[in-house]
């Protein structure tokens, strides 16, 4: 337990060296934590749960809806500068399918204007996708999908990723490294070629939780007991 001196100092300290933390025990306060739906809003809904939680008796679930429109996320721009670690126990209601889709989606301003990195699934399988040139992580060969993980539904998933100043990324589920969701500058990865053709080093502005879907699937989502920081946080 923290004493009241040491809670005091972190409150001080600056917020590229802190952190922020939410289990949505207190309500789901709209102010800290808007809803996100860029161009468009149709069906989507976010609302705060009380019949299931990773911890505690609350978290926050996200009905989404089929198609680009029924998209809804919900987060915070409260992310520190340089290294970038997000830590999530997240609840899908279904798992994915062949199509793509995005259940974290992150104003990228090094791709540009209203462009976004985006980490969800296709092919079945966990993956990220940067949306200015389309390029996915891992590729999306037989032996590309091999190297990265399903998401399990109607369980809570520890779900942990990295992105560093030098546009590094590191990804774990429940602790365990998710090969073909990392890549780093100078370290070969044969299943990384769409996405190292390009030089750019993501710089987030925000980070939101929720749905998005690029064809019909539709899914509903859950998140509690999330975390963002400068350092790793961990599933505990």
């Amino acid at each position: 337990m923290f004493s009241k001196t040491a809670l005091l100092g972190l409150a001080l300290l600056p917020f590229s060296l802190g952190q922020v933390t939410e289990g949505f025990e207190n309500g789901w306060d709209k102010t800290a934590w808007p809803t996100y739906a860029p161009d468009c809003s149709q069906g989507g809904s976010v609302s705060l749960d009380t019949s299931t939680a990773h911890s505690g008796k609350n978290s926050i679930k996200v009905s989404g809806a089929g198609g680009y429109c029924g998209h809804i996320f919900v987060g915070t721009n409260k992310v520190p500068s340089g290294d970038v670690y997000v830590r999530a126990w997240i609840k899908a209601s279904k798992t994915f399918t062949d199509s793509h889709v995005t259940f974290i989606t992150m104003p990228d301003s090094a791709q540009g204007n209203k462009k976004h990195l985006r980490i969800g699934g296709q092919s079945k399988i966990l993956m990220y996708n940067r949306e200015s040139d389309d390029a996915t992580l891992p590729d999306l060969s037989p032996q590309g999908i091999a190297t990265s993980k399903a998401l399990p539904a109607n369980s809570w998933q520890c779900f942990e990723y990295h992105l560093g100043p030098d546009g590094s990324i590191e990804t774990w589920l429940n602790d365990s490294v998710v090969p073909g969701l990392t890549s780093k500058p100078g370290v070969s990865n044969p299943n990384a070629a769409q996405w190292q053709r390009s030089s750019i080093k993501p710089k987030i502005t925000a980070v939101y939780f929720g749905w998005e879907s690029y064809g019909g699937d539709t899914n509903t989502f859950w998140y509690d007991d999330i975390a963002i920081s400068s350092t790793r946080v961990g599933c505990q």
